[in-house]
């Protein structure tokens, strides 16, 4: 059995399909997968060992460049369409649930599977599927999507541990000396934890003599690293592509990390994951697995889910909501996880 999986964006999100890749290949003896992605995280597909061909998309790419070359974009959108149509399906999954992935289905004359019209990001997404299936908005991303590949394919609902299916063991590093890997990078401003804080947190690891590594992806990300790093046992990566930033996570002792994409890379390859939450939930999109805590300000509006703070009152720092999460208690937990024994 073949099945074309529609899921192409975030980084995150990408990463949340994996276990359901998962789920299908133990309950389907030989099932293979075909994957349409956005052309900035093709590598996140290919570590699936279910997944045969990885199909890039340049939708972010050819929204900028709209107005300047409606011409290319439509020689793209063809050379797209015949190379899906190189390969015979089953089945395709629209794992997304908006109306320009619901779009994509219509490239390939198989039957459509997706989530029915009170299950979806975009109602009118649902109208394009042949097969619709109510998945609760209730549960985790990671669970949404493989309560809807259960569905899609006909078999029973897991509810083990999520199992990404990616070897870690390609990208290990044996001589690498212990480090815990810092993502502070993140787009909404107020999900960032304060920068003093994460400083705090570089002279405490340090204290325990582990080194501090800092990614970063913006002029901006890399002064503040710059910044955090100085004075202090720590190194500023250079600005690595997927590959190489997860080449970072799989040697890291553990990672600490905003709400970001990134942080759910570290989940995927089961390296112990503090991620920090203010304004936004992690009951629904925090890191998933066997060795991954989540950590939510404790704070009269928290989650706002709100790209803007509207707290005005005098605070320590900002986000007003982060004051709950000091560098203290992360490094408690992070000794909870054992990472203090190096």
């Amino acid at each position: 059995m073949r099945v074309l999986i529609i899921k192409t964006s975030s980084m995150g999100d990408v990463v949340h399909t994996l276990p359901a890749l998962t789920d299908a290949m133990r309950a389907i003896p030989g099932i293979v997968f075909d994957w349409v992605v956005e052309e900035k995280f093709q590598a996140i597909p290919a570590w699936h060992p279910a997944v045969d061909r990885v199909i890039p998309i340049a939708l972010r790419r050819w929204r900028k460049s709209k107005s300047k070359n409606p011409f290319r974009i439509v020689n793209a959108l063809k050379s797209f369409y015949v190379t899906l149509n190189q390969q015979s399906y089953d089945l395709v999954i629209d794992a997304q649930g908006l109306m320009k992935s619901a779009l994509m289905t219509r490239f390939v004359q198989v039957p459509r599977a997706g989530y029915q019209s009170d299950s979806i990001r975009e109602k009118w997404a649902s109208y394009f599927y042949q097969h619709r299936y109510d998945v609760s908005w209730q549960q985790h991303a990671v669970e949404r999507v493989r309560h809807l590949f259960s569905q899609a394919l006909y078999y029973p609902r897991p509810f083990t541990m999520a199992d990404y299916g990616v070897d870690k063991t390609r990208w290990l590093n044996l001589k690498s000396e212990p480090y815990v890997l810092f993502f502070h990078g993140t787009t909404w401003t107020n999900k960032h934890w304060p920068e003093s804080y994460w400083k705090k947190l570089t002279k405490l690891l340090n204290e325990r003599q582990l080194k501090v590594k800092l990614s970063w992806g913006t002029s901006e990300e890399y002064e503040r690293s710059m910044r955090i790093a100085h004075g202090c046992h720590a190194e500023v990566l250079a600005n690595l592509d997927i590959n190489g930033l997860v080449s970072e996570i799989a040697n890291a002792s553990a990672v600490v990390a905003v709400d970001t994409g990134l942080c759910h890379l570290a989940s995927a390859l089961n390296i112990p994951t503090i991620a920090l939450f203010g304004p936004t939930d992690p009951e629904k999109t925090g890191v998933m697995g066997e060795k991954q805590i989540n950590l939510a300000a404790n704070f009269f509006c928290s989650p706002c889910l709100k790209r803007q703070c509207h707290y005005v009152e005098p605070s320590s720092e900002w986000p007003a909501c982060f004051t709950t999460l000091s560098p203290s208690l992360v490094m408690s937990q992070l000794m909870n996880m054992c990472i203090g024994k190096h």
